[in-house]
């Protein structure tokens, strides 16, 4: 008979306003991957936090018991004293601390005060083996890639004699090789007898590695599914998420596809702190009135450093090379001239460089076009909600009021206004960096119709995604980038992604 190493029983959490979990019910056995899923909002990250004690013993209703004992965490330590550890999507690592110093940050190992450095690095190569990264424990996080970040956390949770390991959204910010890593990894610490919650949007990775998935819809579980009793398909799981079925994951479209409307010539970038390192080399691409152009490839590619450095050049230094709109070159030298020649970018990370978390929904709309709701110098208030709402409308942004803070929206509402702003700046050529990361599939359909409606009223888009069906199922045309440099160019419907792997592979042959 199995071990129930953790049971949450009723647990309700309430903001104002607003029942974040209603009577939830969540237990997990020793040594299983319990998948936790639902759509953004749906409670998930609110339940881990209550467990982990982000939010503590008195601001909810209800028990836990680990281990057969009931817990009323005060704070994190308190759960990570017992073994409960938590990774959250924003990976909580200081860049300019070395690998070694992260992982005990908090966790010394000292004596009187006196750090005992032999033993922190013997201790962090030891932990480093465990998860499969062979980097020296005085490397700098800054100098590693996300993936291995990623790791880098699971070695800190392992240091701290974790037996229920929570990872939220592990693989959200990670290309398919790392993702596959990480899983790979899940399996091996299950086979050690440690127990993970792996809350994911990623179904296809859920029904990879889960041993039984609970879903979560409105704050309140729908139903626990075993994986190996019950007949699991990802349809049925988003009909549990979603409370519908969708027939499509990709809406579908009928493409109008013009004249070439956007051109990227001899595009060179090198790295801001690196001189010579060229992350795009030699880049030429074109873009087409009502086209959806992807640009796929592996973390490190070079697709964001491409994108960043169009988009008046915010990443990069000695950059060289043509852009053209319409056949005549365009100024993109800032972003303030990218934007009034029609060009914009909704950056990968929303939270830190697509929004103001602080500001209300209205406010962020409007940033990057403030002269259209200004007279003189002031802001016509009127104008500036009129036009809020209406965008609101069109993206159908769920929210109490577009004076709610952009913060406590859901990440795909938070995604919604992300692209509000820019289309309220009017460009014709809009560039999309991963534009659904993080977000559920019900969250994902919806930016699929807005891109399919953009791109049928005439304008022009570039979608970078690392999620290879995505790029396959709603563009035209498909880059595909390797080591800064265009690997190879393929129509969507003649592409697969076993093409587009081989075309990856292939360039970064010749490059060694």
């Amino acid at each position: 008979m199995s071990e129930v190493i953790l049971e949450m029983r009723n647990i309700t959490k309430t903001f104002p306003g607003v029942k974040a979990l209603d009577n939830v019910n969540f237990s997990v056995e020793r040594g299983e991957i319990h998948a936790l899923v639902g759509e953004n909002g749906a409670g998930k990250s609110t339940l881990m936090k209550v467990l982990s004690g982000v939010y503590p013993h008195g601001t909810y209703e209800g028990e836990i018991f680990f281990e057969g004992k009931e817990c009323r965490f005060s704070d994190i330590k308190h759960s990570e004293d017992i073994g409960i550890v938590i990774i959250h999507q924003e990976l909580a690592l200081i860049p300019f601390l070395s690998i070694a110093e992260n992982i005990y940050l908090g966790n010394e190992r000292q004596k009187n005060g006196v750090m005992n450095w032999r033993e922190t690095v013997s201790g962090t190569r030891e932990l480093l083996k465990k998860v499969g990264l062979y980097e020296s424990p005085n490397t700098l996080i800054t100098n590693i890639g996300v993936g291995k970040q990623q790791l880098v956390e699971i070695a800190k949770a392992l240091s701290k004699e974790v037996k229920l390991l929570i990872l939220d959204e592990p693989t959200a910010s990670l290309n398919e090789h790392d993702s596959q890593a990480l899983l790979a990894l899940l399996l091996q610490l299950k086979a050690n007898g440690i127990s993970s919650v792996l809350i994911s949007h990623k179904i296809s990775e859920v029904s990879q590695v889960a041993d039984s998935i609970t879903i979560l819809r409105d704050g309140a579980t729908i139903e626990t599914l075993d994986s190996h009793k019950d007949q699991i398909s990802e349809d049925r799981i988003i009909r549990g998420m979603v409370g519908r079925d969708l027939t499509h994951r990709f809406p579908p479209r009928e493409p109008n596809i013009g004249e070439v409307v956007f051109e990227v010539i001899n595009w060179n970038v090198e790295h801001p702190i690196h001189p010579g390192r060229k992350v795009c080399d030699n880049i030429n691409l074109t873009l087409r009135k009502g086209e959806v152009v992807g640009l796929s490839g592996l973390m490190g590619s070079g697709r964001t450093e491409l994108a960043m450095s169009i988009f008046g050049r915010a990443y990069g230094r000695n950059i060289r090379g043509t852009v053209r709109k319409n056949g005549e070159e365009i100024d993109v030298s800032t972003i303030s001239r990218a934007i009034k020649n029609g060009v914009a970018y909704a950056t990968e990370d929303r939270k830190t460089y697509g929004l103001i978390l602080i500001q209300d929904i209205k406010n962020n709309i409007t940033l990057a076009n403030l002269g259209d709701v200004t007279e003189g110098l002031v802001i016509n208030t009127r104008k500036e909600l009129r036009n809020t709402q209406d965008y609101r409308g069109k993206l159908n942004i769920k929210c109490s009021s577009i004076l709610q803070k952009t913060l406590n929206l859901s990440g795909g509402n938070q995604q919604k206004v992300v692209l509000s702003k820019w289309l309220f700046a009017n460009p014709d050529v809009l560039i999309l960096d991963e534009p659904t990361r993080g977000i559920d599939v019900g969250a994902k359909y919806e930016i699929y119709t807005i891109i399919n409606r953009l791109v049928t009223e005439g304008k022009s888009i570039i979608l970078i995604s690392s999620e290879l069906p995505e790029i396959l199922g709603i563009c035209d045309r498909i880059y595909v980038m390797s080591e800064g440099k265009i690997a190879g160019e393929m129509l969507a419907k003649e592409a697969s992604q076993e093409k587009i792997m081989k075309c990856i592979m292939s360039q970064e042959e010749v490059v060694a």
